[in-house]
């Protein structure tokens, strides 16, 4: 196995601070009224342009880092074109309906960031040990007990909100986000988890290959289908908005966006079992979530977070302290039994 220089949580604190400007922009963008429309612009009038540019800067980047010559390729015209494999292909099926849902979770109106996010990775931590068990993974007691402490944060979270009574388009944003991330996982497990970092570059350039340009067909399919009042906005969201100002801060989403799909394959192909790295990434994203709403509420005005929300956030921390304590504590307990036999 090959051993990182830079420890994986260090990854995870990365992961965090660039996360945390995505949902700060986002959020404004989407909350703030638009200078031509009068209103907020709408999940679905951002992510279009938003998903375009984070797949040119995708491309860029397996281009010049290299690392398309990890990947599966075909000879076309004398030119050597990564090509996904079947498992890729399907993980990228499932990543396509991640990289949509994530940044639309954040636009809805009356549905606050630390709610939408509490439940999307709730879904998502259950699912986890459930992967590591089909395919023969052990699941350690510290994962059980991160798992545990996470799933008391929804509870309490859900019980204080008095329910889900969510918009028709963030339910089915919720489904598909948990559908497409068990499909991810699941190929993950089989095919690359724990097989070093070119396993991790090959997977990454595989998977977006496919993901880029499918998520953003079926972002155009789910606007066109008039699912929800947000459904319908094409015009401005494909096209308008390339000479709008709004394209700016549409930019910083896209490149922090990039920025964290990197981050996340490092961290969830980690050797270590699901049920450990699926709560560090998931428990990043999800304290990003509750700074992000601190920031918007103390210098923008915007809600701040019930207090359930912030009970919620710190069971999470004490989630993340037991794994990242746990495993060395377990391992040092170990060598000192090993050297007493």
């Amino acid at each position: 196995m090959e051993r990182r220089a830079f420890p994986l949580e260090g990854f995870v604190l990365v992961y965090l601070l660039v996360y945390l400007p995505n949902i700060v922009v986002t959020k404004l963008i989407t909350s703030i009224p638009h200078h031509g429309l009068g209103r907020p612009l709408t999940g679905l009038e951002t992510l279009p342009a938003t998903l375009i540019i984070s797949t040119v800067i995708t491309y860029l980047f397996i281009w010049l880092s290299g690392w398309h010559r990890d990947a599966n390729a075909v000879q076309v015209a004398g030119r050597r074109l990564p090509m996904p494999t079947r498992y890729t292909l399907m993980s990228g099926f499932g990543t396509a309906l991640v990289l949509f849902t994530v940044p639309l979770s954040f636009t809805f109106q009356g549905v606050s960031i630390p709610f939408i996010q509490l439940l999307m990775r709730g879904d998502i931590l259950v699912i986890a040990p459930l992967v590591d068990l089909m395919f023969g993974r052990r699941v350690r007691w510290w994962s059980w007990t991160a798992l545990a402490l996470v799933l008391i944060a929804l509870v309490i979270t859900v019980g204080d909100r008095g329910g889900l009574n969510l918009p028709p388009l963030a339910i089915l944003t919720v489904v598909l986000y948990t559908a497409g991330y068990f499909v991810r996982l699941a190929v993950m497990t089989k095919v690359s988890k724990g097989h070093g970092q070119a396993s991790i570059r090959k997977y990454f350039v595989e998977e977006k290959i496919v993901a880029m340009p499918l998520s953003i067909l079926v972002l155009a399919l789910i606007s066109a289908s008039g699912i929800g009042a947000q459904a319908g906005e094409l015009e401005f969201g494909f096209i308008g908005v390339w000479s709008d100002p709004i394209l700016m801060p549409l930019i910083v989403i896209a490149v922090t966006m990039t920025a964290i799909a990197i981050l996340s394959i490092i961290i969830l192909l980690d050797p270590r079992e699901n049920s450990y790295c699926v709560p560090m990434e998931r428990a990043a994203s999800l304290l990003a979530g509750i700074m992000a709403a601190l920031l918007l509420a103390w210098f923008w005005g915007q809600p701040e977070p019930r207090p359930a929300e912030l009970a919620g956030a710190l069971i999470l921390i004490a989630a993340v302290v037991v794994l990242s304590l746990a495993p060395r504590l377990s391992r040092r307990v170990d060598q000192v039994r090993a050297e007493a036999a």
